[in-house]
């Protein structure tokens, strides 16, 4: 008697995309541009269990995503619907990407609905997630990102106008927030609430308030407080550097899947880990000195001829991915300061040749990644925090905000 095979089911569903593995790349502001995603994307897919690979190639573009979703860096709705060139560069996809996943910012509601409704109407996208999370003082300063929920009823408007914009053409929309301003303005339940009563399709949880930035513990307790409130997904983030880190957050929370930012920088191979993790196998992935120095040509490559078309603007932003990539390997410290001043393809060869390529996977690259720095007060506008509910003055320097953010 023969055994029938089983057909590999989807872990996450967001609207009509079907995530095979319940991974996610988080958007990272010049860092998940089309070469870092397309990496990532490829390393997820060695990571798949052996039925998902087979059926890889009978997957649906733009619907089924088999190694988990891959969003692009935020991009500023008003710069969008200008149409400025640097934009509309950003969000070309890559030619391989299955899912076009688009984060949005923005602080004015007509003008998301616009981006949403631009995106959808021309075909360029079969995502949108939202930007509610970003504590860089720039963007809270102005209103925006993680200072942005505060504001109960212009956030609730914000969501509501992108979903109506996108169901038409039955695009998910999702959310990603954190937990509030600081302890004392905690707003992820309400606008958690807010976010499932206007229709998104999932939430996703940074653990930690804008105060916090990077540091300390994200507070996944609250993940799973969010489980508990919400009818739709909410996908947890925060402190995953590892696939035994993503599968204690899914244990401890109960969430529906795993968002990876800093966990990832320079460690594409990172989702090889975390989809086969999520498959149950034990796969793991420990590139040698080599296969990094491989990699980072490649990425380097891709940033040349799919991305930048300008060979020196491209090695301009690969020097801080090889940092990176670097890390914790055995480097001179001359040899890293040459690393970082290369300026051809040829250079980061001839300097990537040059170190000692037979160094196994180093210890010291395991583990916390990125600055982690300390708690800081936020920046925001004068009297944000006096009301949760936008008043006149407030309306006018939102108006403002997103003039200031026209460029991209």
């Amino acid at each position: 008697m023969t055994e029938a095979k089983t057909t590999p089911q989807p872990a996450l569903k967001l609207g009509n995309i079907e995530l095979w593995s319940p991974v996610i790349l988080a958007p990272m502001a010049g860092v998940t541009n089309a070469p870092f995603r397309r990496l990532c994307r490829e390393c997820g897919e060695a990571g798949l269990a052996p039925a998902a690979s087979e059926a890889l190639a009978t997957t649906r573009k733009g619907v089924d995503a088999p190694a988990g979703l891959y969003v692009s860096e935020m991009i500023t709705s008003r710069a969008l619907v200008e149409r400025t060139p640097e934009t509309m560069r950003m969000i070309e996809p890559d030619p391989t990407e299955r899912v076009r996943s688009v984060q949005l910012y923005g602080v004015h509601p007509q003008t998301m609905a616009q981006a949403a409704t631009m995106l959808c109407e021309e075909d360029l996208v079969d995502h949108i997630d939202m930007n509610f999370g970003c504590p860089v003082p720039k963007v809270t300063r102005k209103g925006g990102g993680a200072a942005l929920p505060w504001k109960a009823d212009l956030f609730a408007e914000i969501v509501q106008r992108v979903v109506a914009a996108a169901k038409p053409y039955q695009i998910p929309v999702t959310v990603k927030m954190r937990t509030g301003i600081d302890p004392d303005h905690l707003t992820f339940k309400r606008a958690a609430l807010d976010a499932q009563e206007a229709g998104v399709d999932a939430v996703a949880l940074h653990a930690r308030t804008a105060a916090q930035h990077y540091s300390g513990k994200a507070h996944w307790d609250q993940i799973a407080e969010l489980v508990e409130l919400l009818d739709i997904p909410v996908l947890g983030n925060g402190d995953i550097f590892s696939a035994e880190d993503a599968l204690s957050m899914q244990a401890h929370t109960n969430c529906a899947g795993v968002v990876v930012g800093r966990g990832a920088q320079g460690r594409p191979w990172l989702f090889t880990d975390l989809v086969a993790a999520f498959s149950g196998l034990e796969k793991r992935a420990l590139p040698t000195l080599r296969e990094v120095a491989a990699m980072i040509e490649r990425h380097g490559e891709l940033m040349v001829a799919e991305f930048y078309g300008d060979e020196l603007r491209a090695m301009r932003e690969m020097r801080k991915h090889v940092g990176w990539y670097l890390r914790g390997f055995a480097i001179g410290g001359p040899q890293r300061y040459a690393l970082n001043l290369v300026s051809t393809r040829e250079e980061l060869h001839e300097r990537l040749q040059a170190l000692d390529l037979d160094q196994p996977y180093p210890a010291a690259a395991l583990g916390p990644r990125g600055r982690a720095g300390s708690e800081k007060v936020p920046h925001l506008p004068a009297g944000w925090l006096d009301s949760p509910y936008l008043d006149e003055d407030g309306a006018k320097l939102l108006q403002g905000a997103e003039l200031d953010s026209s460029g991209g």
